[in-house]
């Protein structure tokens, strides 16, 4: 299979299926990471990963890790750390601020160059990038944001500066973005860490497909709004282990 270089003037992407095997799932190279660029990818499948200053590499990998909220799964004592409410969340209030940290968040270097801040940035503004922000009082200590697509959340990066804060993150976002009418949160390709949170891996076809249904799904009309997505005493997160 032929790699594609992208146009300058079209945010026209190739058909995922004919990425590479070797590497998993590169598809095309070039264009830019400008707003419209970008959400046609994530409407595609399609997502950017590259070394700051090479150029731009695109990706649509096969298998495709996904979370599906109904199977996220925190450990025993994670839910007791989450019972204790030792920190607050909120909702797209400091968009910039997370995404700058998840890039100092790795020690062996990032891809979340100044190049693709400006672009996430772009796209936040469009509506369409959104955070979620974990506070110890007044101080921002760890966070997650992503990409949405309809009734699919395209999960790219978490930090965490003190114990569990990208966990709780991510286990108070699927609570919120499934009473919203979220169906499936986009993990890309299978970690250890993601695994552990309830991770799996399914075909690249059978996730196209889901994304060409979810896409067209409406969310409530509040849901991407800057709020408070901190958890009162009777509504804690609820994990499926729970019902057991």
């Amino acid at each position: 299979m032929r790699l594609v270089k992208l146009e300058a003037n079209s945010v026209h992407f190739p058909d995922p299926d004919t990425a590479l095997e070797e590497p998993n799932g590169l598809l095309a190279i070039g264009g830019d990471l400008t707003a419209p660029r970008l959400l046609s990818a994530y409407q595609h499948g399609i997502f950017p990963w590259f070394e700051p200053g090479e150029m731009i590499l695109w990706w649509s990998p096969d298998p495709r890790a996904i979370l599906v909220p109904g199977e996220r799964h925190a450990s025993r004592s994670l839910q007791r750390f989450m019972r204790k409410k030792p920190y607050r969340y909120t909702l797209n209030q400091r968009f910039e601020q997370v995404i700058h940290a998840c890039a100092l968040q790795r020690e062996d270097g990032t891809w979340i160059g100044p190049l693709v801040q400006r672009g996430y940035q772009e796209l936040h503004e469009a509506g369409r990038a959104h955070s979620v922000e974990v506070w110890e009082g007044d101080e921002l200590v760890g966070g997650l944001y992503g990409v949405s697509v309809g009734g699919l959340f395209c999960g790219e990066s978490m930090f965490s500066r003190r114990e569990n804060a990208s966990k709780c993150a991510l286990m108070v976002f699927c609570q919120h973005f499934s009473r919203n009418g979220g169906e499936l949160i986009d993990c890309q390709v299978l970690n250890p860490h993601t695994a552990s949170l309830g991770a799996r891996e399914i075909p690249r076809r059978q996730f196209l497909q889901q994304l060409s249904e979810l896409a067209q799904r409406a969310l409530t009309p509040d849901c991407w709004l800057p709020q408070d997505l901190s958890p009162h005493d009777e509504d804690l997160p609820v994990f499926p282990k729970d019902r057991e």
